[in-house]
Parts: structure tokens; sequence; C-alpha cells
């Protein structure tokens, strides 16, 4: 039972952080479709936080798929 509680308590935190992660990238994305809209270079800096935004998600939807398996096993 323990297990299972702290389970569900790292999907709702996992679930949170990419909430708080999809914002942030959200500023960047706009700032790149702004650059393609414009017809302009985008700036580097906003290239690459979208990036690294973009993998840390996938890092953590990841996590939350093997948290969801472990869970349906208990």
């Amino acid at each position: 039972m323990s297990r299972k509680g702290e389970i569900k308590r790292e999907i709702k935190a996992g679930e949170e952080e990419i909430e708080r992660l999809e914002k942030k990238r959200a500023r960047s994305q706009s700032a790149l479709l702004d650059a393609i809209i414009s017809e302009t270079k985008p700036d580097k800096a906003d290239v690459e936080y979208f990036k690294v935004f973009s993998r840390l998600i996938e890092v953590e939807r990841e996590n939350l798929r093997k948290l969801k398996e472990e869970l349906k096993k208990l």
C-alpha cells in the first residue's frame, strides 16, 4: 500500500512538472512562430530553449509511462 501511494504522488508530481515545462516551452515556441511568420531567422537561444524543454518533457512523459505501468502491476 505504501508503494502505491508513493507512485501516485510521483505521478502527480510528474504531471505537474510536464505542465510547468510545457508553459516554458510555449514561450520559446511563440517566439519561433513569430520568426516564421515575420520571415526572419529565429534567435538561437529560443531554438535551444525549445529543444531543451521538448527533451525534458519527453523524459518526464517516459517516466510517467513507467510509473503507471508499475502501478498497474501492484
